[in-house]
């Protein structure tokens, strides 16, 4: 378990100024279960590293609402019952006015139903649909669902004359509900999924699936719905490692420098929808994502000396929504903040331009994606 709190001692000098109805209300209470060891620690470790930067940020300039923010955060070692328990801490005992995190999308299912049943605010990392669709009163996420996603690949699949693919996915809850979205929507683009093999998310081979994959005929592309974590290097090392020649492409949850580092030269040409921000020196001087793009980047490596991931975009998003929510509700009263959270309109961030309403608590749509590829041992641009 780790508990983090900058509120406390940030609070000593930003209430010396502020007047003494401020230091009576106290923090703002902002809380997070996040996978900080186990086999997503690598993802979840930058996300407490962005929200410790922000808050601290925060509170050097007054706070919000005049009042010192205070972050609590939990460890779930990658282990969703853990985020359940911990996730009962924050509303039952440490009284948190905004729940965020969830890692990765087992966790955030289960954090759900203890914000829906407290009537709290609960913004998450998570990458599922199944988080956000159906529209649950109290729930929202920051990163694009995989039917997002999913439609993304089928458009590049589309563009490029592929018809007839193969889909590899891995059995946990995002490979799975990315495969059901990818099943979905194939036909209305024109695409049939010849042939379907499944895979476990602790598995260490799956040359026996890609084998069965390379003897179906007249396969035009390979689609790898994997979750986060070593699974996607594996899939990669194992296509390479049988020869398979065929265009690949995965998700957004495999867009990280873990691929890269872990399959090495046979992560080349591995396609992928992400933020625009991720291939940041591609933008335009225009696009909206540039700014925020070079902020994060620069913040994070002056406070830490290193790379920003991209998956600490979910958590600076989810804090800048938090935010921003906030200020605009006036209060923590939770029915206000979380009617400010669905009326969030154009707030630019890393992931996209969100604009949420009653229909839609992630707020983003296909134009938020861009299609990146793996050359040399960097993302950029796919053509």
């Amino acid at each position: 378990m780790i508990h983090r709190t900058f509120g406390a001692l940030l609070a000593v000098a930003g209430l010396a100024l502020a007047p003494l109805a401020h230091a009576q209300t106290g923090p703002i209470k902002l809380g997070a279960v996040l996978s900080l060891t186990g086999p997503v620690g690598f993802i979840g470790d930058p996300q407490q590293k962005v929200l410790e930067l922000q808050v601290k940020r925060l509170n050097e300039q007054g706070g919000v609402l005049g009042r010192p923010v205070e972050l609590v955060v939990y460890d779930d070692q990658s282990d969703p019952s853990n985020a359940n328990t911990f996730t009962k801490r924050l509303i039952d005992s440490d009284k948190v006015d905004v729940l965020l995190g969830g890692t990765i999308t087992p966790s955030a299912m289960a954090m759900v139903p203890h914000a829906e049943r407290s009537a709290l605010p609960y913004i998450s990392f998570g990458g599922g649909a199944s988080i956000v669709e159906p529209v649950k009163k109290w729930v929202f996420k920051t990163p694009p669902t995989d039917r997002l996603v999913a439609e993304r690949i089928l458009q590049d699949l589309k563009d490029h004359g592929y018809t007839r693919v193969a889909l590899l996915a891995e059995t946990s809850g995002f490979g799975q509900s990315g495969r059901k979205e990818l099943a979905a929507s194939a036909s209305k683009y024109g695409i049939t999924i010849a042939t379907e093999e499944t895979y476990g998310a602790k598995d260490t081979d799956v040359t026996p699936q890609l084998t069965k994959i390379r003897g179906v005929a007249g396969i035009q592309a390979l689609v790898v719905f994997c979750g986060a974590g070593p699974s996607p290097a594996m899939a990669a090392r194992g296509i390479a490692q049988l020869g398979i020649k065929l265009p690949v492409y995965m998700p957004h949850a495999a867009v990280n420098q873990e691929l890269i580092k872990l399959a090495g030269a046979a992560a080349e040409g591995i396609r992928m929808p992400t933020a625009a921000f991720v291939v940041i020196d591609a933008l335009a001087e225009d696009d909206p994502s540039k700014k925020a793009g070079q902020e994060y980047y620069a913040s994070y490596k002056a406070a830490y000396g290193a790379d920003a991931s991209p998956f600490g975009a979910n958590a600076a998003d989810a804090l800048m929504i938090a935010v921003d929510s906030l200020k605009r509700a006036g209060s923590t009263d939770k029915a206000k903040v979380r009617g400010a959270i669905e009326k969030t309109d154009g707030l630019v961030g890393l992931n996209g331009t969100f604009t949420m309403s009653a229909e839609d608590h992630n707020g983003l749509d296909l134009n938020d994606l861009r299609m990146v590829e793996v050359r040399e041992g960097r993302f950029v641009l796919a053509k």
